[in-house]
């Protein structure tokens, strides 16, 4: 054990004459110091430092150091390392009195001190730039010396919510007479038509157009309806806030529209899909814009517009938007297109019919980002098909059903971490040991003979298109691991289910996979029950014993496939079915179809969507509900969205969730008396949930039912695919939109804490809002 010493590295017993010294050294020689175990223990460990031994562990070279010091101290220096202990902590209290002075070294104890000292005003910190006190502490001293200025409280909205944020003044875009002394020679009292921009960016958080006065309230409760909340004012500052965010797919497959050669689209499903910019932040764009410049549009991420993009591209290697390092790439062949090479256009119209296709050089290829559409020249007669890859970002609200968002650590993190047993996909040998992804899975099922935890990792977003069914049949106490590698997100496009069976204690999980029927699959097909499949019966007829099936990070897409417009194919078809008795299923941060679930099976579903791609479709019930009935196994729902009726034989708990269906007058008055239902009402709990009218379950507790003079949720959009899915309104009411057990809102964006988010803005902007001014928060998207 370590002593502190006194200043400066000072040994009082040094100081010392010679001959107090050498009295104290012969006075040690001749007593016995130390206990008669501790002597066999020194004498052993003396055997193993002799030639040829091996050398000692740390632990054991620190406990001999210490017996021959203890062995060697007389009793004069042991007393004067007793005081020169007391005199170093003495010295090192001295030394923490003055780090105290200062916030970045000061002991956590001082924090709240230092921090009341100077006004700060405590806050959720949920972003992770205000999550740390002591950063915040310190930014609030810095930011004193700004107080008032516009570009100091929109670097505040930015670190408060983690959002992309613009504060604007919105005195400055007023038409009125303006003040000679303090002349804006560009705010024009009718803006110049001539100019794209300005008609673009009107009433974004960056139109610089003139208005006239608008004497409502700009701080009026964004739970109101917009129209009450006002802009145009002298006093008034708007606070804009971009909450959704753009998420990467690289190098994956354009998908060719069929009816049309030459036509691809950007998303690995098939549909229009609108494209999305990152952000860029401030200090680091390629132009000469300085870090103290107010925010501009390439600095938050939002949709990518066609006029936009067609400007940016003009600009060569100094675009923002694309390029290698940028946010859309289209590369033909393996070589990625040359800006000057593209050609931004509206390519709408129906399938075989797009509009402004090109039909000859000099453009290599045509881009509509708003519908994310990509055409490209015919190629000359004998010429085969190009190969078309593309990388871009796309619109989403969180890290959500799979992409390329870290998946590796965290709760939901890889079960293998040894490099050892994780088995690449394609192969990574020289020589393949096998062909195809259910080659794949066979090898790592044989590793499992000797260690029962074995992962399959499908490396890139590509598309994967797998001929038949994939089986996976798991030995007894084994775990199998079917992932995505890390900053990837495949698409399997399968034309058979993907089938998972295997003995008792035996684990199968899923992670990172977009899951979807080939277009070309019908429902009907026997090879396709659901997407992914845990039957009761093995192929050989007897039974599954399967314990644990887990989907974390993983997309079954809700309607099996989808039509280039974005809606279902196949609504009514389950994406999973499990069957096994006893089987535990789990699902985490995940986007699934209809679910169906037998009696005897348990299903928990925490931060998803279940989505039966109708709020009168069965989002939840049993297999086989003409033979076994129409409740499924015991339901746990925690922060999820649900679309779609709901029939459990037992809500173990429902909390935080919505829970969004009704009935129609075909529905069988018998089999559904309600939209959620469940067997048992005398177990379980509905807690902070949103309900549809008449839900039959057991006890609740702070529940909001859908009824004439109750608020509901108000979605932005509930077809998979477009960024706003399943996203709740800032104008929903606070009793959902803040109705869940920690004031958050309900619902399946529950974890991203936004109403918080919101909370620690309020607090912050009330500190640095200059005297006489109001602001308000205005979303915009």
């Amino acid at each position: 054990m370590s002593l502190p010493v006194s200043p400066k590295g000072l040994d009082l017993f040094s100081l010392l004459p010679a001959v107090y010294r050498m009295r104290d050294m012969q006075l040690a020689q001749s007593l016995p110091l130390l206990t008669g175990q501790e002597q066999a223990t020194l004498a052993q460990l003396r055997l193993l430092t002799l030639p040829g031994m091996p050398p000692l562990a740390p632990d054991q070279q620190a406990l001999l150091n210490e017996l021959n010091a203890k062995a060697s101290r007389g009793p004069l220096q042991s007393l004067l390392l007793v005081l020169q202990e007391q005199v170093g902590i003495v010295a090192n209290d001295l030394d923490q009195l003055y780090d105290d002075q200062f916030i970045e070294t000061c002991a956590p104890w001082v924090i709240p001190y230092i921090g009341d000292l100077i006004g700060y005003q405590p806050v959720n910190g949920i972003a992770p730039t205000i999550d740390n006190p002591r950063s915040e502490v310190a930014n609030t001293i810095a930011f004193r010396r700004r107080k008032g200025t516009v570009l100091v409280m929109e670097e505040l909205a930015g670190d408060a919510t983690g959002w992309g944020a613009h504060a604007v003044e919105f005195f400055r875009v007023l038409a009125d007479t303006q003040y000679m002394n303090h002349l804006r020679p560009g705010n024009h009292y009718a803006p110049d038509l001539r100019k794209w921009k300005a008609g673009l960016y009107i009433d974004t958080g960056f139109d610089r157009t003139a208005h006239k006065l608008d004497v409502r309230r700009v701080g009026a409760a964004i739970s109101s309806s917009p129209r009450e909340q006002g802009r145009y004012n002298i006093q008034n500052l708007g606070i804009f806030l971009w909450s959704l965010s753009a998420w990467s797919i690289t190098e994956s497959s354009a998908t060719s529209a069929a009816s049309a050669p030459g036509c691809y689209r950007f998303s690995s499903l098939g549909m229009d899909l609108p494209l999305f910019h990152k952000a860029v932040p401030p200090g680091f764009e390629p132009d000469d814009t300085n870090i103290n410049d107010p925010a501009k549009p390439f600095n938050v991420a939002d949709r990518l517009r066609r006029r936009v993009l067609c400007d940016d591209i003009q600009r060569g290697v100094g675009a923002h938007y694309y390029g290698e390092a940028n946010s859309l790439v289209v590369s033909v062949n393996g070589t990625a297109l040359d800006p000057y090479q593209i050609s931004v256009c509206d390519l709408a119209g129906p399938e075989g019919a797009w509009a402004n296709t090109p039909v000859a050089a000099p453009y290599a290829a045509a881009i509509d980002p708003e519908l994310g559409r990509l055409a490209l020249p015919p190629p000359p007669a004998g010429t085969p098909e190009p190969s078309v890859s593309v990388s871009y970002e796309y619109g989403f609200n969180a890290d959500l059903g799979g992409g390329e968002y870290a998946r590796e650590t965290g709760a939901n993190g890889f079960l293998v971490t040894d490099p050892a047993w994780v088995v690449p996909f394609p192969d990574t040998e020289l020589i393949p040991r096998y062909p195809n992804l259910q080659g794949a899975i066979q090898f790592a099922i044989a590793e499992l003979a000797e260690n029962g935890l074995v992962a399959v990792e499908i490396a890139g977003s590509g598309i994967y298109s797998p001929s038949g069914p994939l089986t996976i049949d798991l030995p007894s106490g084994t775990t199998l691991e079917v992932r995505a590698a890390e900053g990837a997100r495949p698409t399997l496009l399968l034309d058979g289910e993907i089938a998972i069976t295997g003995d008792s204690s035996s684990t199968a999980v899923l992670n990172g996979l977009l899951i979807a029927a080939a277009p070309a699959t019908v429902p009907d097909a026997p090879a396709l029950i659901a997407l992914v499949h845990a039957p009761e019966l093995k192929a050989d007829g007897s039974y599954s014993r399967l314990s644990q099936l887990s989907l974390t990070h993983c997309t079954l897409l809700p309607g099996w496939s989808v039509t280039p417009s974005g809606d279902p194919v196949f609504p009514d078809p389950p994406t999973l079915v499990a069957e096994p008795s006893g089987l535990q299923v789990t699902v985490a941060r995940s986007i699934v179809g209809a679910v169906r679930c037998s009696r005897t099976a348990a299903f928990t579903a925490t931060d998803s969507i279940l989505d039966s791609a109708s709020p009168t479709g069965v989002a939840y019930a049993a297999p086989d509900a003409a033979t076994t009935g129409p409740s499924g196994g015991a339901l746990t729902l925690v922060g999820c969205t649900v679309i779609g009726k709901i029939h459990a034989t037992l809500f173990s708990l429902i909390s935080d969730s919505i829970l969004w269906s009704w009935l129609t007058p075909a529905d069988d008055a018998k089999l559904w008396p309600a939209s959620v239902l469940t067997d048992r009402r005398q177990a379980g709990c509905v807690r902070f949930s949103y309900l549809p009218t008449g839900a039959i379950t057991p006890r609740r507790y702070q529940c909001v039912e859908k009824a004439p003079n109750n608020p509901q949720p108000l979605f932005f959009a509930l077809r998979y695919g477009r960024p706003g899915y399943c996203k709740l309104l800032a104008s929903t009411s606070d009793r959902i939109r803040r109705g869940a057990d920690d004031g958050g809102e309900m619902g399946v964006f529950h974890f991203l804490l936004n109403p918080q988010r919101e909370a620690d803005l309020r607090v912050r902007m009330q500190e640095y809002l200059p005297v006489g001014m109001e602001f308000g928060l205005i979303y915009q998207n």
